[in-house]
């Protein structure tokens, strides 16, 4: 049957609200994560060194379950829809995780508990930013994905200050015997949980979804706007059966690469951490191999080979922007990593963690990481209307050096108070960080595989941060002598790096060109 092209539907300003809300308890379940979920570790008899191998639950489990999860529901349709089904069921999981997770009696629940709650967290996660894709034309998915970034910043500054408003406000204790988790962490996983659960049913029972018959009539309509090269650069490459070869000669590179270095590692001697990336390799050198194997007996939808297919061949622009990501995102884990031994060591002048002097300062990067994340909310509106003044890449670009300069900005600076004017850099960085990629890589994708794009996109943000986890300490101890604030200029320079590659990006439907070309 013959598909009139039609325009996708502009949507009202709380339309936009309504199917961005559900990103606010995904922020609640991360947050209430990473503020606490090593503070549970540590109470159930964890050592300090441990605790970053227990933490390989999230970026690993985000490599794995989002893309899988994209790969379904591009193929799903329901009395839901296909992207809200994801958005219920994770969220209904995540919630009872929050609420086991602190009452978890030994280590290895906790550890069991976190990579269900990050598991959970990435199946309702991931199809929100295809949902974006799928609901917005083109000049309101910059509004769309600010909108996400505004629950984002909003869900951080709240979930993280939770513990403290249970105790402060309502006078939960914060303390415990030895081997229990505070009432104060526990209530505020408890909320989290519930807070996660109603907002993401909001969005589902509040929100639509187009049909794929619709979807695939909206375009049609803007693949006519395009011009020929942009046309190529959105074009999905089939996969052709018996083939494969080019998948077989990329497992084989990586599988050798990845021996290679797990041998040079063993016998030079270098830090443990470092396996991680070596093993990465070999792993994902087996999985090309796999999935070049299946495609030659023919299993061309198999979904293996799918996802391995579209990763090898990704449309141009979602390569330039993953270049992009990477050093973004590296400058964010290694902001996050350091920002407490930089500040302390810096600006407190002290490393000893049992002084009240270092207390002090870690209480004050707290604050930091709050303010950062506030403005990040507040500012999120204003980059829709900045990036029509300008372009969406322009606006990136700037957002970006500035991010990258207040983080080497820190270095010269000698007071506490001093750095709240590099927080607000980096919250503009942030802000920017969790939109505009998004916005420029929606229009570049077909819309049959925006699930399965989006998630495949998440690996430039998991493998930075895996590479900050494994070379990160390495670099801080053995080229900058262990302090901590060289490490967070270096991220502050990969964040400048990030910002100069955006000139290389093609934004094939920014609505500027296209108005241009009508």
């Amino acid at each position: 049957m013959s598909i009139d092209p039609k325009p996708r539907p502009r949507l009202s300003f709380w339309q936009i609200w309504n199917m961005s809300f559900g990103f606010l308890g995904i922020q609640f379940g991360f947050a209430l994560q990473n503020a606490n979920v090593s503070r549970i570790f540590e109470t159930l008899g964890a050592s300090v060194d441990a605790i970053p191998i227990l933490w390989i639950a999230a970026p690993v489990t985000g490599l794995v379950v989002q893309p899988i999860v994209g790969y379904f529901s591009d193929r799903t349709w329901t009395r839901l829809g296909r992207r809200r089904p994801y958005f219920l069921y994770g969220a209904i999981v995540a919630s009872i995780a929050l609420i086991i997770m602190p009452n978890s009696p030994y280590l290895w629940v906790a550890a069991g508990m976190l990579w269900i709650l990050d598991a959970s967290i990435n199946v309702s996660m991931e199809p929100f930013r295809a949902y974006v894709g799928d609901m917005l034309p083109s000049d309101q998915r910059t509004k769309g994905f600010a909108m996400q970034s505004f629950f984002i910043g909003t869900g951080a500054v709240v979930a993280s200050a939770l513990p403290w408003m249970m105790t402060n406000w309502f006078g939960i204790a914060n303390t415990a015997p030895e081997g229990m988790i505070p009432p104060s962490v526990k209530w505020s996983f408890y909320v989290g949980g519930g807070i996660f659960l109603l907002a993401v049913m909001w969005t589902v029972f509040r929100s639509h979804e187009y049909s794929p018959e619709e979807l695939e009539a909206f375009e049609k309509y803007e693949d006519d706007q395009l011009d020929e090269e942009a046309k190529e650069v959105k074009r999905d490459i089939p996969i052709e059966a018996g083939d494969g070869q080019k998948k077989i000669n990329f497992g084989f590179i990586f599988t050798l690469l990845g021996l290679a270095a797990t041998a040079g590692i063993y016998y030079g001697g270098f830090d443990q951490e470092l396996y991680v990336l070596s093993i990465g390799l070999i792993v994902l050198g087996f999985v090309a191999l796999a999935a070049g194997f299946l495609q030659r007996t023919g299993k061309t939808e198999q979904g293996l080979v799918v996802v391995t297919h579209d990763f090898l061949t990704m449309p141009k622009t979602m390569v330039q922007l993953a270049v992009v990501q990477f050093f973004s995102w590296f400058a964010l884990f290694a902001m996050w990593i350091y920002t407490t031994a930089a500040v302390t060591s810096h600006i407190y002048g002290t490393s000893d963690t049992s002084s009240l002097l270092y207390n002090e300062g870690a209480d004050w990067v707290g604050i930091l990481f709050a303010i950062y994340n506030g403005f990040a909310a507040v500012i999120a509106f204003g980059l829709a209307p900045m990036a029509r003044a300008s372009s969406r890449k322009v606006v990136h670009a700037f957002a970006l050096v500035v991010g990258g300069l207040s983080l080497i900005a820190i270095y010269f600076m000698n007071s506490p108070e001093m750095l709240i004017i590099s927080m607000i850099g980096v919250g503009l960085a942030w802000a920017s960080i969790l939109s505009m990629p998004y916005a420029i890589l929606a229009g570049s994708l077909p819309a049959k595989k925006m699930g399965l794009y989006m998630g495949i996109f998440n690996f430039f943000i998991v493998i930075p941060q895996i590479v900050a986890a494994s070379m990160l300490g390495f670099i801080t101890r053995n080229w900058f002598g262990g302090e901590a604030i060289f490490s967070l200029m270096l991220g502050g320079g990969a964040m400048i790096i990030a910002a100069a590659s955006m000139y290389f990006v093609d934004d094939v439907d920014d609505p500027d060109t296209l108005e241009a070309a009508d």
